[in-house]
């Protein structure tokens, strides 16, 4: 057995493998997922977000999430999935630090590249994994120790790339005022030209840098920026749909259905009654 369940049958942490679940064809799953590719190349889809990568490298998706990846070519890949229920990222984010690097965050790409090293590294704490979770009698803390021990590498490694990169690619400071703006503002400015205007450059030259530096358009960070709200306060308190939509600022709680759902194919409730609610909403209260 490769995944263990829980009472209403979801899926808690489990381990799937290319030879037996394909990717091929976009799905939404209710885990968070981190897909450790060995080998192979292919275009990563993550609902509106695409990119080119070449094994070995790990990608990761939050939940519910549409993924697939397009064109895959003698691809090797282990899915790692785990529910918010059986490992809260929020909640350990003293002890693993993954929540907005390696999931929840709309600038950075959702991968990880890979060494040699770091591969084989990865593989042997994948096959001890795999080992537990065949084990009937295996503790669930012990599945959760070797699940933070995959995160806690994931976030080191992808820490140490972003300081690399800071260092040889040159910061677009516009951009990154244009970050920050976005953090504060999301709720209240909702079109490009207004953050254009604020930054003093125009809507169109607002744009080309955004595709090139973020690699979207500052619509689409808008949008998703709604949207990771949204997400957050679906899964991270216990507010009604209705208290949710006047925190974001919608007109009315339709409004906000309709929009969450155009952006991920489902409803904010359906959301909420997959992913789960976090045990911080209830611990904060």
């Amino acid at each position: 057995m490769n995944t263990i369940f829980g009472e209403q049958g979801e899926c808690l942490i489990g381990i799937e493998k290319s030879d037996y679940y394909s990717l091929e064809h976009p799905v939404q799953l209710a885990e968070y997922c981190i897909i450790v590719i060995h080998k192979g190349d292919g275009i990563y889809h993550a609902d509106f977000t695409s990119f080119n990568f070449s094994g070995p490298i790990i990608l990761f998706s939050t939940p519910l999430q549409s993924i697939y990846i397009e064109n895959c070519k003698n691809i090797e890949y282990t899915i790692v999935k785990f529910h918010g229920d059986f490992y809260c990222i929020e909640a350990h984010r003293d002890e693993v630090a993954c929540n907005g690097l390696l999931f929840n965050n709309i600038y950075l790409e959702p991968s990880l590249s890979l060494s040699q090293q770091q591969h084989e590294d990865f593989h042997k704490v994948l096959n001890h994994l795999q080992e537990e979770l065949k084990d009937p009698n295996s503790s669930p803390m012990i599945l959760k120790s070797y699940l933070q021990v995959i995160l806690a590498k994931c976030s080191t490694a992808k820490l140490r790339t972003m300081e690399k990169q800071d260092l040889t690619l040159a910061k677009d400071q516009q951009m990154e005022q244009f970050r920050v703006l976005l953090d504060q503002k999301y709720l209240t400015l909702h079109k490009p030209n207004h953050y254009a205007e604020i930054l003093g450059i125009s809507a169109n030259t607002l744009t080309k840098k955004s595709i090139k530096y973020f690699g979207k358009t500052p619509s689409q960070l808008i949008q998703d920026r709604l949207i990771l709200e949204a997400k957050k306060k679906l899964h991270l308190t216990t507010l009604s749909i209705k208290e949710i939509a006047y925190e974001l600022q919608f007109s009315d709680e339709y409004y906000f259905s309709r929009f969450f759902k155009k952006h991920t194919q489902i409803s904010p409730q359906v959301f909420r009654n997959k992913g789960g609610i976090s045990q911080v909403a209830y611990l904060s209260k």
